[in-house]
């Protein structure tokens, strides 16, 4: 630290600035980077006074309770750390979309990075705090404030291009830098390999998550990928778990933290099945092993003795440390260390079970017995917006030509349903809103013996992307359509009772939200896809 002094009223009081060589300088350098890169580049839906707002209020609140404490002014590096680790991963529902300067909502990074700080001076442990602070204030607030007005960073950021590239050479080469200088680069990487291990088994017992970014379910080799590549799982395991105040100071114990952080992890990811869930998961994995290391670091060797070795910790776990009878004890302890493994390998297959229901069985047999013929020659020429050919540039032409043919199908086969009241055909063709929609249809219909049905004639549409922001669900295809709708009356006997015609101009939104078929999952104001 370089110490100077600041005169006020006549009173000198030492000035504390941190040192070049402070690794939290450096760690702030990443971080900081990361920011300007999502601000310019990887369209971070977080604004520049939201990003202020977190770090202003911890570095504020450091600096006066150092002051108190000590009577000097001293440069708040772990504070401003805090609240910039909190604005990289929060992010407030509503706030607008590439709007660099947005005041939304930025009381909301200003509370979030205050409560993270102050859990360091509440919550201690032998002098110092037990939880990463922008860690345990994270968890809390998406735990309290739930999906509707928060959100987690996505797990992922863009398409590998140059600037994608870019973001990855600078977190893996800072965070590398800098989790070797403080040894706990063997923390880093037990995580990273026992994360790979967990998920693996998830997918490979049918684990699949739904997410934003994502048109279909992302299951098996691409939940794995999606998971150990994800820049925010290595901005976690570079810069978030590895805070030398909250992890073993000795190298056994390190490399045990990073491996049960990994398992708590993956077993609190397993249920979830969106991308919200599993992401608070990930987060929430570190707030359990950081409650429980006064346990562990009871159970581990004295830090920096000759029994923190991991070697001779390795040897003396499967042989007992001793000849003779000890073989039988290292035998034993083997078996038992086996047998702790099958229980966690089960125990994660177990606790993914809710998340295994995500892709839908074949829905052919349904389909196939229910008349939908759709002439596609009746559409009208379908305009596709930039965004989508952005996204997905197979999307266009021919594909956009199917997709508009599946969401007609599933207009005539909703009718089909209402008709033949029929609920089993509603459940092969639309999926969330609008399935709760049009069972409520159907209901209604069956009580009161009248079903209304409607005909679309479709005069012009354009194909938009649809992103949700403020539940992290699935990507969606938005048709803003115009045209004509004819409704249709009909009697409990099935006899058309009435006819009515009239101009509509509505979005309707498709989503293969169960990894095969294209479902209609909403019929939303015209322009919602803009």
């Amino acid at each position: 630290m370089n110490s100077r002094t600041l005169t006020f009223g006549g009173r000198s009081y030492p000035l504390v600035l941190p040192s070049i060589r402070d690794p939290r300088l450096h760690v702030a350098a990443v971080i900081i980077t990361i920011h300007v890169l999502g601000q310019v580049a990887l369209h971070f839906q977080v604004s520049v006074p939201q990003i202020l707002a977190a770090i202003l209020t911890c570095a504020a609140i450091e600096v006066v309770l150092t002051f108190r404490q000590s009577r000097s002014f001293v440069w708040p590096a772990s504070a401003m750390l805090t609240g910039s680790g909190v604005a990289l991963i929060l992010r407030v529902v509503g706030t607008p979309t590439d709007d660099h300067w947005s005041t939304h909502a930025w009381y909301v990074f200003a509370a979030v990075a205050g409560l993270s700080l102050l859990t360091k001076y509440v919550i201690r442990y032998r002098g110092s705090h037990v939880f990463n602070p922008s860690n345990i204030g994270l968890v809390v607030a998406f735990v309290v404030l739930g999906t509707s007005r928060v959100e987690p960073l996505d797990f992922w950021w863009a398409p590998l291009d140059t600037w994608m590239i870019a973001a990855y050479v600078v977190i893996i080469a800072g965070g590398l830098l800098i989790t070797r200088r403080l040894h706990l680069l063997a923390l880093a990487a037990t995580f990273w390999v026992g994360l790979t291990a967990g998920v693996g088994i998830l997918a490979g017992s049918g684990h699949c998550m739904t997410a934003r970014w994502a048109f279909a379910p992302v299951c098996g080799a691409d939940f794995v990928r999606v998971i150990i590549t994800s820049p925010e799982v290595l901005i976690f395991l570079f810069f978030m778990m590895t805070d030398p105040k909250t992890v073993p100071s000795g190298r056994v114990g390190r490399v045990m933290f990073g491996l049960l952080v990994a398992m708590a992890s993956t077993l609190l990811m397993a249920p979830q099945t969106n991308e919200f869930g599993t992401k608070v998961g990930l987060l929430a994995g570190l707030v359990v092993v950081c409650a429980g290391r006064p346990i562990l670091d009871r159970l581990l060797p004295e830090p920096r003795s000759a029994a923190d070795d991991l070697g001779r910790f390795a040897t003396r776990l499967a042989t007992g440390g001793a000849a003779g009878a000890g073989i039988l004890r290292g035998a034993l302890r083997v078996g038992l260390i086996g047998a702790a493994l099958l229980f966690v390998g089960v125990g994660i297959v177990a606790a993914g079970t809710p998340a295994r229901g995500i892709v839908a069985p074949d829905v052919a047999e349904v389909l196939g017995r229910v008349p939908h013929e759709v002439d596609p020659a009746t559409f009208p020429t379908i305009s596709v917006s930039q965004n989508v050919a952005d996204w997905d540039h197979t999307i266009v032409g021919p594909g956009a030509q199917a997709i508009m043919l599946t969401l007609a199908e599933n207009l005539q086969l909703e009718n089909q349903a209402l008709l033949r009241h029929d609920e089993t055909i509603l459940a092969a063709v639309d999926h969330g809103d609008r399935l709760v929609e049009m069972q409520g249809r159907l209901r209604n219909a069956v009580a009161s013996g009248t079903t209304v049905i409607a005909q679309y004639r479709i005069e012009a549409v354009t194909m938009t992307l649809l992103v949700p922001f403020g539940r992290q669900d699935g990507l969606s295809l938005g048709f803003d359509s115009r045209g004509t709708v004819i409704e249709e009356t009909y009697n409990a006997a099935g006899v058309l009772q009435a006819q009515q015609t009239s101009p509509f101009a509505l979005t309707f939104v498709t989503r293969r939200a169960t990894g095969g078929r294209w479902l209609n999952v909403a019929v939303l104001p015209p322009g919602a896809g803009n």
